[in-house]
């Protein structure tokens, strides 16, 4: 953790939301005047999408059918952890980009589903802000947690995410029903042993909960409506939050726990610029007492 440099993380697995949850806090930096490093999680993946394939394919020969996205095997922990590390003690640190589609690596004249070279964060940025699987992830080995300033997780509940996947990977990426369910099999040991646990140590977490049925998430035609959920708000240190004054910004909200806070889900953007707003003022008022 530094105080000259912080480290932001969003965490969450793959069709969770965290994208949504990007874009405001990107809001509140171009609003503040923050600059950002800006860092994608899916860059300390460890293999490309081709070798990625063969891996999954040489695990599953040899009778290991778990071999995930969101395991220590496939990712680069250690790395991102020094990463983290680094840019805390420096404002710097090594990064690359990982070319989801043709738009992205056309300007590289590289091919979709390949990384960049790694290279060094530009100087002269406020702060780090990390978005993807394992922002606050910690094992035997690798502690990235540990390096963060301001943990966020994004973890709708288990059958909201599934179909949240579903629609995305069929839609954008043209899988079958039938793919993503076999990746949602492939990951749900990983998911279990790295995803969850990470969790428990964001300082603030953002759970939507449909009041739709979603109790059969592989025939749902259509996402959850955000006015047909709630938004279940969970803090780790609730003495920082000012409940009162939540509760009468977010209309129709209510405490379920004394530190959480239950919206509806209509009030998701308006709940992340109140909460994160003052979090992110704060690291940027620490910070420049400390400049010279």
């Amino acid at each position: 953790m530094s105080i000259r440099h912080p480290v932001i993380a969003i965490t969450g697995s793959s069709g969770a939301g965290t994208t949504s949850v990007t874009r405001t806090v990107q809001q509140i930096f171009r609003r503040e005047g923050v600059t950002a490093a800006v860092v994608e999680g899916d860059a300390f993946h460890r293999y490309d999408r081709a070798e990625m394939a063969k891996e999954s394919a040489e695990a599953a020969g040899q009778g290991n059918n778990h071999f995930s996205h969101f395991g220590p095997g496939s990712n680069l922990f250690a790395e991102l952890a020094e990463l983290f590390l680094a840019y805390g003690e420096t404002g710097t640190g090594r990064t690359r980009r990982y070319l989801h589609d043709e738009a992205e690596a056309a300007p590289y004249g590289q091919e979709p589903g390949t990384f960049t070279d790694w290279e060094d964060v530009p100087d002269g940025t406020d702060l780090l802000f990390y978005e993807g699987l394992h922002g606050a992830v910690v094992t035997d080995e690798v502690n990235v947690a540990q390096h963060a300033d301001l943990l966020i997780g994004v973890v709708p509940i288990i059958n909201l995410e599934w179909i949240q996947k579903l629609h995305r990977d069929k839609t954008t990426r043209g899988y079958s029903n039938e793919t993503v369910v076999d990746t949602i099999l492939r990951r749900m040991p990983d998911y279990l042993n790295y995803m969850c646990p990470q969790f428990s140590r964001t300082h603030v977490n953002f759970q939507r909960v449909p009041t739709v049925d979603t109790s059969n998430p592989f025939i749902a035609r259509h996402i959850p409506a955000a006015d047909e959920s709630f938004l279940v708000i969970r803090f780790r240190e609730p003495r920082e939050i000012d409940f009162p004054y939540l509760l009468s910004m977010l209309n129709g909200s209510f405490m379920s726990r004394p530190n959480v806070i239950v919206a509806p889900g209509g009030k998701m953007e308006l709940a992340m610029q109140l909460i994160f707003t003052p979090m992110i003022l704060r690291l940027m008022e620490q910070r420049r007492a400390v400049l010279p």
